[in-house]
This record gives structure tokens, sequence and C-alpha cells, in this order.
């Protein structure tokens, strides 16, 4: 299955949901970055929740979700935009417990550090948000985000699969959120839906698109299908921006570089390109100054 979205509307009943399938990316970002198991399953839950956040901006917008925890992951790190453009690294992707149950992936990431989420509004400034860490799953550390600081009843749910040997199958998630008003009795029904329902991603292994997640959530909640959107992994580095990060550290810096060791590697924290720079080009980059 090709990843993807939909996004749908209830609007008598006041409430959103969309519904994301997502194991493509979360498998290329993993294979990026050599993630063993666990720090596998960790990142794919952390780009499934930035998938669900960046279905909710307008167009041109990004949004950028750090978690810093206490575990061994130590930080999760994932960005999404309006087109369904993803990336995120991990920063200790070597990490592999003896478990992939949801409790494990907490474990590896904590439950004490912070949680921050920084959107690009196409405002002046960059709007930053911060809370605290409570358990350490990334689904509810984003559910109490929206719950808490942003004061709307919502529900993010996340779900992997994995085989015997620990290799990821399905990774999907979902949000359900209020509409003005923001009565939280809707968000409570649907939720009592889909606790009768198999985990999220066992329906996607087994065949069930994102729309037909959808079905079975609102029920026999009248909704429209509003939109499907396509997800994929992409990093936005390129050599021309290494070339201005390289310039950023001023000419005595690439000078020291030149003269210890001649050449020079960028290596892009998100999907791990690397972008080699000769002696030739670096003396070249000294003309900027």
């Amino acid at each position: 299955m090709n990843d993807y979205l939909v996004r749908a509307l209830a609007r008598e009943a006041g409430v959103r949901v969309i519904v994301s399938s997502n194991t493509n990316l979360a498998l290329e970002a993993a294979d990026r970055h050599g993630a063993f198991p666990t720090a596998t399953i960790a990142l794919a839950h952390a780009l499934t929740g930035a998938a669900l956040m960046g279905a909710m901006l307008k167009v041109r917008q990004r949004i950028a979700i750090k978690f810093e925890g206490s575990g061994p992951l130590q930080k999760i790190l994932v960005e999404s935009d309006s087109n369904g453009r993803i990336r995120g690294y991990v920063t200790n992707p070597m990490i592999d417990l003896p478990s992939l149950e949801r409790e494990q992936i907490a474990a590896a990431l904590g439950d004490t550090g912070l949680l921050t989420i920084v959107r690009d509004v196409l405002l002046p400034e960059l709007v930053e948000s911060t809370v605290p860490l409570g358990s350490g799953d990334i689904a509810a550390e984003l559910t109490f985000f929206l719950n808490q600081s942003e004061q709307i009843p919502s529900l993010i749910d996340i779900s992997h699969n994995v085989d015997d040997e620990g290799t990821l199958q399905a990774v999907g998630g979902l949000l359900i959120q209020a509409m003005p008003p923001y009565e939280s009795n809707i968000v409570n029904q649907l939720r009592n839906n889909i606790q009768e329902l198999p985990p999220m991603a066992d329906l996607l292994h087994s065949g069930k698109t994102p729309q037909a997640v959808l079905d079975l959530v609102f029920g026999e909640m009248p909704y429209k299908l509003l939109e499907e959107r396509p997800l994929h992994f992409e990093c936005g580095c390129s050599r021309s921006r290494s070339e201005q990060a390289l310039i950023s550290l001023g000419a005595t810096e690439i000078q020291h570089i030149i003269d210890t060791e001649g050449e020079t590697v960028v290596n892009c924290h998100f999907c791990h390109e690397q972008y080699l720079f000769s002696r030739e080009e670096l003396e070249s980059l000294l003309d900027n100054f």
C-alpha cells in the first residue's frame, strides 16, 4: 500500500478524523539511519505523529516535533509540511530492547523530558510550544499537547505491526479532533468506537485502506471525505544548502579546515546524505568573503 492519509469531517457532529498509512516512509527513514528494531518503531511512531499533525497545516506551513527524553533514544526530531513531505531522525538509532510493545518504546524514549513543537505558520516569528513528557508514549504525548496546550479535545492513536523477526510490517495512526465549539463528548464517543477495533496497524496490515478505517471509526455517523493526501519521506537538504552552511562558519574556520583536513564532508542529520567538499571547492568558498 502506498503511503497516504485521508481527512474527513462529520459536520453535524462537529468532529474531524485523519487516518494515515505511512509504513514505507518509516522504513526508508530507518534504513537511512541504520536503525535497530526498537529505534525503528519509535521513529515510525514519531513520523506518523508528524504526518497527522501536518495534515492540519495550511498551504506552505511546516511543523517540527522534538521529543527529548531520559531514555536511551535521547532525542527524536521529525518534520512535516502541508504537502505530506516528512523527514526525521533519532539521535541514537542503535537501540533494541527485548520487547517491541508500546511500553518498551516508551521506556526507550523515557518519561522525563520535553516535547517541543515548532510551527512555521508564515508569520514573522515561529510559533513554539513546550510541554513536559508524561509517559514516553508518543501518541499519548501528542494527545496531551493538543488537549492541554492547545485546549482542543483530541485523540491521537498510533500503532505498529511487526513480524517474528521484529521487522516493521505496518505503521499508521489516526487523529480525532473536536471542531468549534469544542465539545469533548464526540471525541470520547469515537474513542469508544476505536477501542472496539483491532489496532490500527493490524487493520492496515490485513489490507484495510485508510478509507475503510474511517468507516469503522465513524460507525453510523455520517461524514464527508475531504482529502486523500500522498505521504513520502523527503529531505530538503542539498549541496547548495550545505555550501551555505560552510560559508556561515566564516573564512577563518574554512581556512582551518583546509589547513588541517584538506577536505570536509557535510552530513545531513535527517537523511544521512553526505556532501564532500574538496580542497579546491573549499578554497573557492573563500571568495565569498
